[in-house]
Formats: structure tokens, C-alpha cells, sequence
């Protein structure tokens, strides 16, 4: 279940980051709150994962789902470059993530 955990505290991650944007600086107040209510999510679901998960790794797949998913997003929603040095540096923060948890980082 801890990795649930992480998973949704990642994709909320995810959602803060487009709410930050879309603030325009918190000037925008949806989503300036949607930010907030989305930061208490991410990391109050990251906290109940690592009550069983190592930090090291758990955090690091937080991050991972939360760059990668940012990344993407910006991409996609936002129209932002997708040039094959992104799109390579996407993929090694994906590999790490992916190594970190063979190297027997989760329970």
C-alpha cells in the first residue's frame, strides 16, 4: 500500500506543478488554491509511504513521477520543447527511479 502511497503523492505532485503555473505568480486564485490543496496532498501521502518505505527510494520515486510527469505535461499541455535532449534526460531520471528500485530500496 506504501507504494500507492507514493504513486498518487507523485501524480499530485504532478498537479501542483500545473497549478503553480497556471497561478501566474498566485495571482490567479483557483489555481493558487488548487496548488496548496494539491501540496498537502502530495506530501501528506509521500509522509504515509515512508512510514514503511526507505526514504532514499521513496523519495526519489516521488520526485521521479513528479519530474517526469511535470516534464511531460509541459510538453503535451503547454506546448513546451520536446527536443531529443529532453526527451533522453526524461528517460535517465525514468532508468534511475527504475534502479534505485532494483537495488532493494521498497518493502
Amino acid at each position: 500500500m506504501a507504494w500507492v502511497f507514493i504513486l498518487v503523492a507523485g501524480l499530485f505532485e504532478v498537479a501542483m506543478a500545473y497549478s503553480l503555473k497556471l497561478s501566474d505568480g498566485f495571482s490567479a486564485p483557483l489555481p493558487s488554491v488548487g496548488f496548496v490543496v494539491f501540496s498537502v496532498l502530495s506530501f501528506g501521502l509521500l509522509a504515509l509511504g515512508l512510514k514503511t518505505l526507505e526514504v532514499g527510494t521513496a523519495y526519489a520515486v516521488w520526485t521521479g513521477i513528479g519530474a517526469v510527469g511535470t516534464a511531460v505535461l509541459g510538453i503535451v499541455a503547454l506546448g513546451e520543447d520536446a527536443s531529443a535532449l529532453k526527451i533522453a534526460s526524461i528517460l535517465l531520471i525514468i532508468a534511475g527511479v527504475v534502479g534505485l528500485n532494483l537495488a532493494g530500496g521498497g518493502h
